[in-house]
């Protein structure tokens, strides 16, 4: 009886080796004399994120989304410190350090603190989490340390954090938000003209916000003290 040929499964690093063969074939004047290294140091390059980065960014959103999971349903715990074969924030942020779920862990760790009111824990790991400088992640980054560190009673820090906050991010979205939060805490420290300062600047600059409307009570209210 004839032996039945099996097709092979596709498999891309049979493919990646083939092709890296195959140029080496046709190149390899040139990569033996002159411009090597380059050459493959490239081709290692490819193959370290092909068969390494990619695969274990892989592991770290699958580890990561797990939980996600535990988060949204409010289990902020186990969410922190795992379940199981399941991976929390605080293990996905360790084992997985250089990738983009690994720094996410970061800021779900953060919250996770924040929620079950561990506010320096929050802090520190806060503290880790890199923005990579997005304009909407940056500002709510830096406005949430501010939140924490009123929360720890130092509302001077917090309510610097909190301007710079909306400084940074300076749109109708985030901006008066963190401004009313400036401008309460403010008020808080009996620096009434600082808060009257913040209130006036979404008059001034952010018209389109949901609270332009919401600051003409504060104004009114300490203009007439």
């Amino acid at each position: 009886m004839s032996k039945k040929k099996v097709k092979a499964e596709h498999n891309e690093f049979d493919e990646t080796l083939a092709a890296s063969v195959s140029f080496y074939e046709k190149h390899k004047n040139a990569i033996l004399y002159g411009g090597g290294a380059v050459l493959a140091i490239v081709i290692a390059s490819l193959l370290v994120h092909q068969f390494y980065v990619t695969p274990r960014n892989n592991r770290a959103d699958e580890s990561i989304f797990m939980a996600q999971q535990l988060f949204v349903s409010g289990d902020y715990d186990k969410a922190l410190n795992g379940q199981g074969d399941t991976l929390g924030f605080l293990a996905v942020a360790d084992r997985y350090s250089s990738t983009k779920a690994g720094n996410l862990a970061h800021l779900y760790a953060a919250k996770c603190y924040a929620e079950t009111e561990k506010y320096q824990e929050a802090l520190d790991e806060l503290k880790k989490f890199s923005t990579c400088g997005d304009a909407m992640v940056s500002p709510a980054t830096i406005a949430m340390q501010g939140n924490l560190y009123a929360e720890l009673g130092d509302n001077e820090k917090a309510v610097s954090l909190l301007v710079q906050a909306a400084k940074k991010a300076d749109n109708n979205t985030l901006s008066p938000s963190y401004l009313i939060q400036a401008g309460q805490i403010y008020e808080a420290l009996g620096k009434n003209d600082d808060a009257l300062g913040c209130y006036r600047q979404i008059k001034e600059k952010y018209q389109n916000s949901m609270q332009y409307a919401e600051a003409d009570k504060y104004i009114e209210r300490l203009s007439g003290k």
